[in-house]
């Protein structure tokens, strides 16, 4: 991987970062009023115009929409993502104090979820009986259509109320995550394990497994060393989206088991119409879902060797389907077929050249 192509990624990263951050400030923009007014302007709270302006003034609602938008996309380069309309607390402050459980929600349920999903596609893949690998591959498409909200109550039905194994009230940090992160993981296995499994039957269909077999190797060798290292590409990918998609999307699951995250910061701020707040919790998802997707993409060639040389690898790709090499190499073939054999070692030569 050259230099110009991480700096291509980083500038599309960045182009989509700056197309979440403008996206998001247009649609919260074109709701009517702003957040002040729709939050103080009720005359049960006994404030008067006067006092509300000084308010719009302060949080500055009362400056036209490009000014607005400047002003707020300095700040996040900055590091200055205003203050919350609600409380009058520092944005910064918040996301600082609902970031660490949600991630901590996410890391537990992404790992939880790429076991499940390593161990499913493997039992459905290698099993010893056909029932059971039949089973374990009707098992995704079932799982990637449950609800996680249903899936966090029937959690919280059979493991805390019917079997009493985790407590709902007064539970350690260790015991308020795990049936959180079951209800994640389900979601982030099910897709994994049906990419692994479309992976590994597309590997095990390749010529170079029958040659490993006809030569002996053992079925836990050509699984480890052959099979999952070339079906594990498409997997990455699909982890990388899932992944990013856990740390801004865990609003409902948070919300069920009534955890401090950035999901219940979000519903709080939709409920409040906390503009400030609501923006910051958008670029956070963006910039959490790019990133990992930009970390992925660069660990591509680590993963493959063929990646590291793009030139060479297209060559013998066009070689090993059948068409011409490229460059120099095309026209070297080229003119060795055209050249008429001669007597005497000709055939020799026109070997050479191909070579």
């Amino acid at each position: 991987m050259t230099a110009s192509h991480i700096a291509r990624r980083v500038g599309q990263a960045v182009l989509v970062l700056w197309a979440a951050f403008t996206l998001a400030f247009a649609l919260l923009s074109a709701l009517p009023g702003d957040a002040v007014q729709a939050r103080y302007e009720d005359p049960a709270l006994g404030l008067s115009p006067q006092q509300i302006a000084e308010m719009r003034e302060a949080f500055g609602s009362d400056q036209p929409i490009p000014l607005r938008y400047a002003r707020s996309l300095g700040g996040f380069l900055t590091g200055e993502l205003g203050y919350s309309v609600s409380s009058g607390t520092a944005v910064s402050e918040l996301i600082a104090q609902a970031l660490p459980a949600t991630l901590a929600l996410a890391t537990t349920a992404f790992l939880l979820g790429v076991a499940l999903a390593g161990a499913v596609a493997l039992a459905a893949s290698f099993g010893p009986f056909g029932w059971l690998r039949a089973l374990l591959r009707s098992a995704p498409p079932l799982l990637v259509s449950l609800p996680s909200f249903w899936l966090g109550i029937l959690l919280i039905q059979v493991f805390s109320f019917r079997l009493g194994w985790v407590p709902v009230i007064n539970a350690s940090a260790a015991q308020g995550l795990i049936l959180p992160a079951l209800t994640l993981a389900v979601p982030v296995a099910a897709p994994l394990a049906q990419v692994l499994l479309r992976s590994i039957d597309d590997v095990l269909a390749q010529p170079f497994v029958h040659t490993a077999r006809a030569r002996g190797a053992g079925t836990g060798w050509l699984v480890w060393r052959t099979v999952l290292r070339n079906a594990m590409l498409p997997t990455v990918t699909m982890a990388g989206v899932l992944f990013g998609e856990l740390v801004g999307g865990s609003v409902v699951t948070e919300h069920v088991f009534a955890r401090n995250g950035i999901g219940a910061l979000t519903l709080s701020a939709v409920a409040e119409r906390d503009t400030a707040v609501l923006m910051a919790v958008v670029v956070i998802a963006a910039a959490a879902f790019v990133l990992i997707n930009l970390a992925v993409d660069l660990l591509y060639p680590v993963l493959d060797p063929r990646l590291r040389a793009p030139a060479a690898s297209q060559g013998r790709r066009g070689v090993a389907h059948g068409g011409e090499p490229a460059g120099p190499a095309r026209d070297k073939q080229r003119g060795a077929r055209e050249t008429p054999s001669r007597p005497g070692g000709g055939h020799d030569e026109d070997k050479e050249s191909l070579a």
